[in-house]
């Protein structure tokens, strides 16, 4: 129970890697807010998780995608819960599409922009205001940023690669505070968004060491990891967790 006392925010909370960090900060004993654009039923069933857990649980609608509704998000969690010591970026959209395609979906890679980068931003500003002295951001992103690997990743791999050097500046400046900003990089893990047995899977599997898709809860574990008193040393860091997809 490292993360007693703690109050814990993660946005999309209602599935994939956020539900399962979602549910490993409620076992680390931390009260969990989760925040989710679409899926209220998915998000009510991991708040009826953390309360099982004998934790506090909410779940709040926000699109990540509209700073404002981001910075409502994180007020409301700091008022609603008296505080707040842990920001997870988790919410995040992928979109695949080769440069000087003629189809390009500009209005989705737009809005790629807009969620993966632009409500990262949003949240760690918004966060900086409320969150305590010795506080925790750990932002999901992605070993795309590291090695595209594919074709038609141009554009996702840039926002996963912003993050990281957004986060390291915002270590530096929040580091007089004792708050750590990090940025877990995921290899392939099995979720809604990137499903094992989709059409791109045996391309993803057949570049790992390991030879297969990662758990969300192997992800959560790093969460924990970050947000918890034996990481208080660790900040402007990328924590990989690939599978072997880099070695």
């Amino acid at each position: 129970m490292t993360l007693e006392g703690k109050v814990a925010l993660v946005t999309g909370g209602s599935r994939g890697i956020g539900a399962a960090s979602a549910r490993a900060l409620a076992d680390a004993g931390a009260d969990v807010a989760i925040g989710y654009a679409t899926s209220a039923e998915k998000a009510h069933v991991v708040v009826a998780d953390i309360e099982a857990r004998g934790r506090r649980g909410a779940a709040y609608r926000a699109d990540q995608g509209d700073p404002g509704q981001v910075t409502n998000l994180i007020d409301a969690v700091a008022r609603d819960f008296g505080r707040l010591d842990v920001l997870v970026n988790s919410a995040g959209v992928s979109v695949r599409g080769m440069i000087g395609d003629r189809h390009d979906d500009a209005a989705a890679r737009d809005n790629l922009y807009d969620v993966n980068l632009g409500g990262v931003v949003a949240a760690i500003r918004s966060a900086a205001k409320v969150i305590a002295q010795d506080g925790r951001i750990i932002t999901i992103g992605s070993v795309i940023a590291a090695r595209a690997g594919f074709t038609g990743m141009a554009d996702y791999a840039a926002t996963k690669a912003a993050i990281v050097g957004y986060s390291r500046g915002a270590a530096r400046d929040l580091g007089p505070r004792g708050i750590t900003v990090n940025v877990i990089q995921p290899g392939a893990v099995a979720t809604d968004m990137n499903p094992p047995e989709g059409d791109f899977a045996d391309e993803q599997r057949a570049l790992k060491a390991l030879g297969r898709f990662g758990r969300p809860e192997e992800i959560a574990a790093g969460v924990v990891f970050l947000a918890g008193p034996g990481a208080a040393f660790v900040t402007g860091t990328v924590l990989t967790m690939d599978g072997g997809y880099l070695a």
